[in-house]
């Protein structure tokens, strides 16, 4: 590499490590507004938002951007892969961000801050209308800003890019009727069998101090860095965030009278913090220093919670912990136990979903989404098509808007696209598995020991350490030899139920 080359890379690092500190600052003010920002702040906090996402658009949109993008494209043939993907990443969020104008942008942040807490306030007091106003000006923006980014086919593949570069509509809905058309396959057999796990021992009083205790034995176990690299706090809704790998936090919620909530939940987010942990140091200042997308990143918070905190594997190490912790489960044997954790009965709150039926929660959002964002219904008629959808897929109905539409926060923070990242995860966690158990027979061993160093390894070593290097397309072809294929999932499904309801 000749020096004007090498001294041109290194300035485009300091230049995206300014991007990245201003991500990062409005990260911190995201964080702190849903975690500790009292409720009179909102306005002026916004406002805030508003004037960072304003610097942060006129540094992703620079003159200097476009000059690295014209220097870099004349040195394509000296780049290597990493310097590549770099420039692919350059060119895209350039050009992508260009084509909004900069009051549109500023004014969309603000408004998503001001949304955020409305969705708080409106599911606190069970009333839609609080929210909807707010709905309408996030949703009328996210229209907006795919007619100025342009799109082929369905509008929401405008928004699917953003979260999942690369994938279509057309792509999702083949996927997705297979995943559906598995799911409830496997959903007749099991109401079929005639059995019903116990549950009730999950629903007496647990100490919240107790369930962090256990929470924080798991995730020190599962290998996230709580104590150095990150944190644990508490809201409503879980979500984890990061400023860069040395500093990724996760939120829980505690439910006295709920052993699984806590637990899953910062599983779950544990499974994300451990990826954002795990990027190399040497990606910083190339844009690549995150996840591949957000499947393949919900694909790592949904192998832990699902794949290896609902195995039995985990259990048989896990359990005699959870014995000597809580005598709550006196009494109760490994198999009873076992097998009410992976309790399947449609329910009506995502989150809370058993692992079976929980990517028909997803497809329910998916298809609602597709139909906003194509004016096929409006913000008014959004509560009563998602109670027709639940009870269509789901055969429940929501008796409030706090159970039903009010539910998740992503609306609220302009999150249009990113649902269907959560089925994807599942979908792509099924065939990591299937690779994982061939380059590890004895894995499962491995986790009965208490060893899940060895699931840490592997995904790192597969997944992590390559950021976003590599398309979501490129990676599941590079760590399993194939591209996405439904089967893997469904086959774990099936084999995973019938061995607890036809044992």
């Amino acid at each position: 590499m000749d020096k004007k080359l090498e001294e041109k890379l290194k300035d485009l690092k300091n230049y995206i490590s300014r991007i990245d500190y201003m991500y990062s600052a409005l990260a911190v003010f995201s964080w702190d507004d849903m975690v500790n920002a009292p409720h009179k702040a909102v306005e002026y906090r916004s406002s805030v938002s508003g004037y960072l996402a304003g610097e942060l658009y006129k540094l992703k949109t620079s003159e200097e951007v476009k000059k690295f993008i014209d220097f870099f494209e004349g040195s394509k043939d000296e780049l290597d892969e990493v310097m590549l993907a770099t420039l692919d990443n350059l060119k895209r969020d350039y050009y992508r961000t260009k084509k909004i104008p900069d009051n549109e942008y500023q004014e969309y942040t603000k408004e998503c801050s001001i949304s955020l807490a409305a969705w708080q306030e409106a599911k606190n007091k069970n009333d839609f209308e609080i929210f909807k106003p707010h709905l309408e000006k996030v949703l009328d923006f996210n229209k907006k800003f795919v007619d100025y980014w342009g799109y082929e086919g369905n509008k929401y593949n405008a928004l699917l890019d953003d979260y999942e570069p690369g994938i279509t509509t057309e792509r999702l809905d083949k996927l997705f009727k297979e995943m559906k058309d598995g799911i409830m396959d496997v959903l007749g057999k099991i109401k079929r069998s005639g059995y019903t796990p116990k549950i009730d021992f999950f629903t007496k009083s647990f100490p919240k101090e107790n369930q962090a205790k256990f929470s924080k034995l798991v995730l020190k176990k599962m290998e996230y860095d709580y104590e150095e690299a990150g944190r644990i706090d508490e809201y409503m809704h879980p979500f984890t965030t990061n400023f860069g790998n040395k500093d990724v936090r996760i939120t829980t919620f505690y439910y006295e009278n709920d052993f699984r909530s806590d637990l899953f939940s910062c599983i779950h987010e544990g499974g994300h913090a451990i990826y954002e942990q795990d990027i190399p140091d040497e990606l910083q200042g190339t844009l690549l220093n995150r996840g591949a997308s957000m499947g393949i990143h919900e694909s790592q918070s949904r192998f832990y919670e699902n794949i290896i905190g609902r195995g039995k594997a985990f259990w048989k190490y896990f359990y005699p912990e959870v014995k000597k912790m809580f005598e709550q489960f006196d009494g109760i044997s490994f198999e009873e136990f076992y097998d009410g954790i992976n309790y399947v009965e449609p329910s009506l709150i995502r989150t809370e979903a058993d692992e079976l039926t929980y990517s028909l929660h997803i497809i329910i959002r998916y298809e609602i989404e597709k139909m906003l964002i194509n004016d096929e219904i409006t913000v008014d008629e959004l509560p009563k098509m998602w109670n027709e959808k639940y009870k269509e897929y789901l055969g429940v109905e929501p008796s409030n808007y706090a159970e039903g539409v009010l539910q998740d926060m992503h609306w609220a923070d302009g999150s249009f696209g990113y649902f269907p990242s959560y089925a994807l995860g599942n979908l792509y966690g099924a065939q990591f598995l299937n690779k994982m158990k061939k380059d590890m027979p004895d894995v499962d061993k491995d986790i009965a020991s208490g060893n899940l160093g060895v699931v840490h390894n592997w995904l790192n070593d597969n997944i992590h350490k390559y950021g976003a290097i590599y398309k979501p397309a490129q990676l599941i072809k590079r760590v399993t030899g194939e591209e996405l294929d439904s089967k893997y999932f469904i086959e774990y499904l099936n084999k995973k139920f019938e061995e607890i309801y036809y044992r």
